[in-house]
């Protein structure tokens, strides 16, 4: 990045880790363009970042109707007396266990 203030020039410097394939990658590509690898790593960061992708119409997700609430979601208290009459079903389903003694 460069600020130009008063005639001034100011580039970030910044570290990056590059895996060894593509730096070497980078490294001929330089070379090969008489140019050094900061201003071609800057070439293809601006391109990237200029690149504005596609954006595409997402599918419509499938709705349905599932009728009125049975209880009061917002109703703790009533959460709470659904649970525990669903606890009661079960345990009556099951039966309750058998103790030793």
């Amino acid at each position: 990045m460069c600020f130009h203030i008063n005639d001034m020039v100011f580039h970030m410097k910044t570290t990056l880790m590059i895996p060894d394939s593509i730096y070497r990658n980078l490294k001929r590509r330089a070379a090969d363009r008489d140019t050094t690898i900061s201003e071609l790593v800057t070439e293809y960061l601006r391109q990237g970042l200029d690149h504005q992708p596609k954006l595409r119409k997402l599918p419509r997700l499938p709705s349905f109707s599932a009728g009125r609430p049975l209880i009061d979601v917002a109703s703790r208290d009533e959460i709470y007396r659904v649970l525990d009459l669903d606890r009661l079903r079960v345990y009556k389903t099951l039966g309750r266990p058998k103790t030793k003694g």
